[in-house]
């Protein structure tokens, strides 16, 4: 009788720490395609694999334990807004010898940090994510010329959403913010454009230069609002 009562603990158990758990996969972003002049620059992105694969999992308040899985999700939003503000983008593995390719700049974005809140954290009804990316910069040389750190807020309501959807809508909008912040700024904190020594590859149009202010703030503007 007692192995069996022992049985049936065991199993409630499991039951018990199963329900008290959340597994949060993130899917594409799906940000809107920026209206901007491309810089006409061939660059490299190169994703780390702490990057790649990230995946977040931390206790809330002693009891729900949160795994949200980013990884794939932030390499879709890296290669479709990389692509929108460069000519040229090519994804080199981790372990690629710069002098193999012909570029003007690499780009590798990393992330910092990751957190999150709760309603029964904040007492509210929300659901917040804040993120903060890196991207560090790297001429053809492979010589670091800028490391950018990007702090990303996102926030949505428990009462439109389920608590999973909650919060993975909370990091997507988290996400578009480092894309708007990104288009906006990226040129002007990193000096990227400096960097261009591709001759070949003509501007789109204009003289090449980086896209105007007020350009660059309706793409950021149409990317925060995209599914809004």
């Amino acid at each position: 009788m007692s192995k069996r009562i022992y049985a049936i603990a065991i199993l409630l158990l499991g039951i018990s720490v199963h329900g008290c758990s959340s597994q949060v996969a993130m899917l594409d972003p799906r940000i809107p395609d920026p209206l901007i002049d491309k810089l006409p620059m061939k660059v490299a992105v190169r994703y780390p694999a702490n990057f790649a694969e990230f995946v977040h999992e931390e206790r809330v308040i002693g009891k729900e334990v949160w795994t949200i899985d980013l990884g794939e999700s932030n390499k879709l939003l890296f290669d479709k807004l990389l692509s929108s503000m460069f000519s040229d983008v090519v994804a080199i593995p981790a372990e690629a010898n710069m002098a193999d390719y012909e570029i003007d700049a690499l780009i590798e974005p990393s992330i910092d940090a990751f957190e999150f809140s709760v309603p029964e954290q904040s007492q509210s009804e929300s659901f917040a994510v804040w993120i903060r990316y890196r991207l560090r910069i790297f001429d053809h040389l492979g010589t670091q010329i800028a490391n950018w750190p990007i702090a990303a807020y996102g926030k949505s309501q428990a009462t439109t959403f389920g608590s999973d959807q909650a919060l993975r809508y909370a990091a997507v909008l988290a996400m578009r913010d480092a894309a708007a912040l990104i288009i906006l700024q990226m040129d002007k904190s990193t000096g990227i454009s400096k960097l261009r020594r591709s001759q070949g590859i003509a501007p789109p149009a204009g003289d090449g230069e980086t896209a105007p202010a007020a350009v660059q703030s309706r793409a950021a503007e149409e990317i925060l609002n995209e599914g809004s």
